[in-house]
């Protein structure tokens, strides 16, 4: 059994002046302006678009869905059709592949103590899109009828499988190694999905499946909602449980054996759950690159090293994040539509290198 105090003193660092209560009345707020941020970037998100929709309407038109006859109906249907059918979707699945996709960087940067490590890096992102390719061009019998978040699935966890192997020296993890080896892996896999994609007969099939892979929300239905949603909750509940443990394994591998984690149990459960996350979000959005590393530094600044605080916190972060990088996808080049991970490296790159700026940045991920 851990000790809560120990554990929570050596992963949070000293307590500060202001209390108890007073750091949990705060940590509140933000939790609510965060929410606040994410309904706003969602609402705003379902009123833009070719075909404008006053932000009333948007309201209205959700609502009459919702409970019919609540408010009076003053758009079109093709209003209606264009922000229930087509934008909602949307919008509700950039919140969830956005929190998910955080929520795993998070965890990864625990997980292997390398501030680096996210899954676009690690080439996790990489061999789930090499699955989803796979059953995409050459369909799904060709890997015995699995679904394509099945070999999405698949495809992370024998990447990141991989990566662990490859990273290791004498039995332990080596950051640098771990880098090295995701990267390379991370070009592998590349080119095994572009020789798919190469020999695909229809060369139209192959350019809109290689622009999915960059990250899009375009073929977002309802109907592709529920895994998602049930995959992020229970695996949020899960760490939301396991906080301590990946407190400690953040604090470093001898500091977890000595309060009583079993290091590659934990390990080996959250490599299948990491790579079940990255796999289901890869299969409905493609692969977006920088959500992951970035949003969890974000969320380390505000609120400390903590995972009970740092996980809400990045969940939340990262859906908005990627509500507004969706916005702007579909606004700055309008009507042509730009991948997703070229606009969070637009975002991305200048904000990263502001935070690896700020001396706070190497207190709150530093793992050496």
């Amino acid at each position: 059994m851990i000790g809560e105090t120990q554990q929570d003193r050596v992963a949070t660092g000293p307590v500060s002046a202001g209390g108890p209560a007073r750091r949990r009345g705060r940590f509140g707020v933000l939790l609510v302006l965060l929410a606040v941020a994410m309904v706003a970037s969602t609402w705003l998100a379902v009123s833009i678009g070719a075909v404008p929709v006053a932000l009333p309407q948007t309201w209205g038109i959700i609502a009459d869905r919702l409970v019919p006859g609540l408010v009076p109906r003053t758009w079109t249907p093709v209003q209606e059709q264009i922000v229930w059918e087509f934008r909602l979707p949307r919008a509700l699945l950039a919140l969830l592949v956005g929190a998910g996709l955080a929520v795993v960087g998070a965890v990864l940067q625990a997980l292997v103590r390398n501030p680096l490590a996210d899954p676009f890096l690690l080439g996790i992102s990489s061999g789930a899109s090499f699955g989803a390719v796979l059953v995409l061009i050459l369909g799904a019998s060709t890997l015995g009828g699995l679904s394509m978040s099945g070999a999405s699935f698949a495809g992370a966890l024998l990447a990141l499988a991989l990566v662990y192997v490859l990273a290791q020296r004498s039995g332990r993890l080596t950051p640098s190694r771990l880098v090295l080896a995701g990267v390379a892996l991370a070009y592998l896999f590349q080119a095994l999905y572009s020789f798919v994609l190469q020999q695909a007969q229809s060369g139209r099939a192959a350019q809109q499946v290689l622009f999915w892979l960059m990250g899009s929300l375009g073929g977002a239905r309802w109907e592709m909602l529920p895994l998602p949603t049930v995959v992020l909750a229970a695996g949020l509940v899960y760490l939301l449980l396991q906080h301590r443990r990946l407190n400690a394994l953040t604090a470093g591998e001898e500091t977890a054996v000595s309060l009583g984690v079993n290091v590659h149990r934990l390990r080996l459960t959250l490599f299948v759950l990491t790579s079940l996350l990255v796999g289901v979000m890869v299969a409905t959005s493609g692969a977006i690159a920088f959500v992951g590393l970035i949003v969890p530094h974000a969320a380390r600044l505000l609120v400390g090293a903590d995972h009970r605080r740092v996980l809400p916190v990045t969940a939340l972060l990262g859906a908005a994040f990627l509500q507004l990088v969706d916005v702007a996808a579909r606004t700055i080049n309008a009507p042509q539509e730009l991948a997703l991970s070229i606009v969070t490296a637009l975002f991305g790159v200048p904000f990263f290198l502001w935070l690896l700026r700020r001396r706070s940045v190497d207190r709150a991920v530093s793992v050496t």
